[in-house]
């Protein structure tokens, strides 16, 4: 078992140590997550369809020409009988016809349905770059989640893989001491067990840092099994004060301007609904051609005939009554604006609540990372106390043991609160809806 262990644990410090890997940064991993992470790439499509809606293209202010052409032939016998009892008889009558037109139509006023919703195109892709800004911000948290995570897992690994050299030099002690009868074979079965114990902790560590790479791979949009190295190094914030991230959140939080973005929206509707009270007027107007040719049934028949001309006029529709249908509507319009304010107040309710948990957490992460490195160095020194009295025999193994326990702790613990202070200084400047203009990540 130990050999297997060996053999494992060879191939997981030495595989790695053939690619040279270059250090992801911050700035890097946030470049490449905004230029290739699918969410992002998906919702700057979305953007751009917006952006498409709302052109004057799309707007109702532009007219419409239509074209038309058209051709027609007939070949027909006739017998006609007059009055005086003549009869004339044609036989293969043929007769063309030939037309093409060009129409104008143009709306001059439709109960300024027009202007308003052309006004509600264009707040729809003000909506659509908050929720674009809110994408980013969510992937951003996402990625850094990630980063952090490898960052912690990459210390966790050093920290587990020091244990096993130190358990190992330690068997190895316990080995030479019992082949010169200064210790019992209870003493060596110790040590295997810790190394064991210790090989198994650090392949367990490596298998999550393995996978929580793949998971950052996929955030940045690559192969998921692409060598990465992050920076460990973990700066912070120190001039955040909670009366300005809370002044912050009421201004710029991307979830609070949806919801007065919504509420435009729906003032808008009310108004493009009460448009159905109102009449509509439009302008026509085209230019035809018209020409027909045909065999003479009498000497008065025409042979040709070709028309051009100019047509406008002004058409003028008022729906009087449309039985209740438009009061419906802005009734309804009028509930959903109500029910989009009643929103927004619970959302900044909310936010209050979130920004004051979140600034706690915070506050707690800070003082918890302060007195987790105190404790990492109070143990660093009865580590190494215990070692050199282990070393003198003056202290059993198990005490040793414990010591060693007590320090791989606390530089555990401190890793991870490292990390969840940032992720909640991250989490607390997205409240803030000032995440993506931080350089500090």
């Amino acid at each position: 078992m130990r050999n297997k262990i060996g053999i494992i644990l060879g191939f997981l410090i030495t595989g790695y140590s053939f690619h040279a890997q270059e250090l992801l940064s911050k700035e890097k991993a946030v470049e490449l997550t905004l230029e290739n992470n699918y969410d992002i790439r998906i919702t700057k499509n979305n953007l751009e369809t917006a952006k498409n809606n709302k052109s004057i293209y799309n707007s109702g202010y532009l007219p419409t020409v239509t074209g038309n052409a058209g051709a027609n032939y007939t070949n027909n016998d006739t017998d006609l009988e007059f009055q005086d009892g003549t009869i004339n008889s044609v036989t293969g009558a043929e007769s063309k016809s030939y037309n093409a037109s060009v129409g104008l139509n143009y709306t001059l006023f439709n109960g300024f349905n027009r202007k308003n919703t052309f006004k509600r195109l264009k707040e729809s892709y003000n909506l659509t770059e908050l929720q674009a800004r809110q994408v980013m911000e969510n992937t951003l948290i996402t990625l850094f989640i990630a980063y952090y995570e490898v960052g912690r897992l990459t210390e966790n690994e050093s920290t587990q893989k020091q244990a096993l050299t130190i358990s190992k030099e330690r068997l190895k002690r316990a080995k030479y001491s019992f082949d010169y009868g200064q210790s019992t074979k209870l003493e060596v079965l110790n040590a295997e067990v810790d190394v064991n114990n210790d090989s198994i902790t650090y392949i367990d560590v490596k298998r999550q840092l393995n996978n929580a790479k793949r998971d950052l791979n996929v955030v940045l949009g690559r192969k998921v099994n692409t060598p990465v190295t992050v920076d460990t190094n973990v700066l912070y914030n120190e001039d955040l004060v909670f009366n300005t991230i809370l002044s912050q959140a009421n201004a710029n939080n991307a979830n609070l301007l949806q919801s007065q973005k919504n509420i435009e929206l729906s003032k808008l509707d009310v108004k493009i609904n009460q448009s159905g009270w109102m009449p509509n007027v439009s302008l026509t107007s085209s230019y035809a051609w018209n020409k027909s040719n045909s065999d003479a049934t009498n000497a008065f028949s025409p042979i040709s005939n070709t028309r051009t001309g100019l047509n406008a006029g002004v058409n003028l529709s008022w729906n009087i009554f449309d039985g209740g249908r438009t009061r419906t509507n802005v009734t309804n319009a009028r509930i959903a604006l109500d029910t989009q304010e009643i929103r927004k107040n619970q959302l900044k309710e909310q936010l209050e609540r979130d920004v004051n948990n979140a600034w706690e957490t915070y506050q707690n992460s800070l003082f918890s990372l302060k007195v987790q490195e105190q404790n990492v160095q109070t143990n660093k020194l009865n580590f190494e106390r215990s070692n050199e009295r282990y070393k003198l025999g003056q202290i059993s193994s198990i005490d040793f043991r414990q010591a060693q326990i007590n320090l791989i702790n606390a530089e555990l613990n401190r890793n991870n609160a490292k990390y969840v202070a940032k992720n909640a200084e991250l989490q607390l400047l997205q409240l803030a809806g000032s995440l993506l203009e931080n350089n500090n990540f």
